[in-house]
């Protein structure tokens, strides 16, 4: 995604997501942007017309997340996919730095939400 801030990244994510999709796309720029930050906020968007992760994809997810494990500052996930939700609010503890879950209709507002600067 474009126009966020310098050590935001932001991800949409559509349709089946998969291994290829996380190899190709997500782990090169998560591992780029950790190169040049100490620090990452990440805003990752779950449309309407997805339909799951495989499960290569999730294991990707899963390590490249423990691989950086104290690095992640803010994380917002923006979706109306009511089973992400439900996993999102049982588990959003699990989520190192901050974390809050937001609605498709709530975009702009998790935008400023990762990006606004952290007090103190």
């Amino acid at each position: 995604m474009d126009g966020l801030p310098a050590g935001t990244l932001g991800f949409r994510a559509h349709g089946q997501v998969t291994a290829a999709d996380y190899e190709r796309v997500v782990v090169p720029d998560v591992e780029a942007a950790f190169a040049l930050n100490r620090k990452l906020r990440l805003l990752y968007v779950i449309d309407e017309d997805f339909t799951g992760f495989d499960p290569g994809a999730m294991w990707d997810d899963l390590k490249m997340g423990a691989r950086h494990f104290s690095g992640w500052e803010r994380v917002a996930l923006v979706t109306d996919v009511t089973w992400l939700r439900a996993t999102a609010n049982a588990m959003g503890f699990m989520v190192p730095g901050e974390f809050r879950l937001f609605s498709l209709a709530d975009l702009e507002t998790a935008k400023r939400w990762v990006a606004e600067l952290l007090p103190g």
